[in-house]
């Protein structure tokens, strides 16, 4: 097999991002999807192999959480996006919690999800805190959802949307749910 070389194109995308859209909308819908499906591939690869993650996790469980204890929103760092999520429980029927959902599904199921660390809340309330680490890939969508438990009832109080965008988080959305529960 010969060599190939892909200086000329790497140039090209490299100096004039907007060759990509130029290429993309010459590309037939097979050879399209696949070309992104093989870009998303290499960006969690990259992120998998990127940096020291269990230490980016340690650091985030020192800064990555709100004096209610509950988590803070989403971040790019390096290669991943830093997810922190929290349960604060005042009994066995009450907490308050903030997890993200990644593309509608939580992030503990996610394909997506890189590495999660879960650690028990510290302090006098029950629950515990957890650290999940995504790759950064382009359309990708977060929601952010803080919700509480009465009486066994859960609700959603409140969602912040956000969307990878050109390597980047953007928030895209808030609103608050209260009055209409979601269990």
């Amino acid at each position: 097999m010969a060599t190939r070389r892909y200086g000329t194109i790497v140039r090209h995308l490299t100096d004039d991002p907007e060759t990509a859209v130029e290429l993309a909308a010459k590309l037939p819908d097979d050879v399209l999807h696949h070309l992104a499906e093989a870009l998303a591939d290499e960006a969690r690869r990259r992120a998998i192999a990127s940096g020291d993650h269990a230490a980016l996790i340690a650091e985030t469980f020192d800064t990555g959480f709100s004096r209610d204890g509950l988590g803070a929103d989403p971040w790019i760092e390096g290669q991943v996006v830093v997810c922190p999520g929290a349960m604060v429980a005042k009994s066995r029927t009450n907490h308050r919690c903030r997890f993200v959902s990644v593309d509608d599904v939580w992030i503990w199921e996610s394909l997506e999800l890189i590495e999660e660390e879960k650690r028990s809340n510290p302090g006098v309330d029950d629950g515990f805190r957890a650290v999940a680490l995504l790759p950064i890939v382009n359309g990708m969508l977060l929601d952010v959802v803080t919700g509480r438990a009465r009486a066994g009832q859960h609700t959603v109080d409140r969602v912040v949307s956000y969307a990878v965008r050109r390597g980047k988080l953007v928030e895209v959305s808030q609103r608050d749910v209260s009055g209409r529960g979601m269990k």
